[in-house]
């Protein structure tokens, strides 16, 4: 087991891909309340559930009586899936897993996991965020990120501020020191053409890719 790494099931539209299930073996984690649900479609045994429950009242609870619940209180300043990262730092989490933290009905839920994501990798955890069919990465400033896309797989950059400096390789149209203002879309829609490289020198940005869209090849 890779102690450090740990996966946050999360209650967003969650599809068990192969690719998703592959990311999540061996990983250790922690559920936070309706997120209990993907817990078996990844094949994952939580060792922790956290929240209010209010979005898990349709779980049978027996069903994970060997499960750890730690319930908060429906009035509180985080929220579940929040919580459930807190824990997972406090168990020595160096690599998160949010699973289910993109999509669903939740529009606020989801972008404040990728406000987050950026957050925590400023902090210097590694973070990958996945419903199955779409997948997240934060990009900062003076890290490379290289993914391995499928080539032909669609993906964008979103930029929470001004780019400056941003570079794509391995892409169809790929970018050199390239500055990207704030709200442009012209990263939008970008295909792999096998692994992707990316860097920036300023600015706060997320990656997001569809590696099973193959509608940009």
């Amino acid at each position: 087991m890779i102690d450090t790494t740990f996966t946050i099931l999360l209650g967003g539209m969650l599809h068990p891909t192969d690719r998703l299930k592959r990311a999540v073996m061996h990983s250790r984690a922690i559920a936070a309340d309706g997120g209990m649900r993907n817990a078996t479609p990844l094949g994952l045994q939580p060792e922790l559930w956290v929240g209010d429950f209010d979005s898990s009242s349709d779980l049978a609870v027996d069903a994970f009586s060997d499960v750890e619940r730690m319930p908060y209180p429906a009035q509180k300043n985080l929220t579940d899936g929040e919580i459930a990262i807190e824990q997972a730092r406090l168990r020595g989490a160096k690599r998160l897993i949010l699973a289910g933290a993109l999509g669903g009905e939740r529009s606020d839920h989801a972008l404040m996991h990728l406000l987050l994501s950026v957050a925590l990798a400023a902090e210097g955890l590694d973070v990958h965020l996945s419903s199955g069919t779409e997948e997240a990465w934060p990009l900062l400033p003076g890290k490379a990120l290289t993914l391995d896309l499928p080539k032909g797989s669609l993906f964008s950059i979103l930029g929470f501020s001004a780019l400056k400096g941003l570079s794509i390789r391995g892409a169809r149209y790929p970018l050199k020191d390239f500055s990207l203002a704030f709200g442009s879309s012209r990263t939008i829609s970008n295909v792999a053409e096998g692994p992707v490289t990316l860097s920036l020198d300023s600015g706060d940005a997320v990656v997001l890719a569809r590696p099973y869209d193959m509608t940009g090849a």
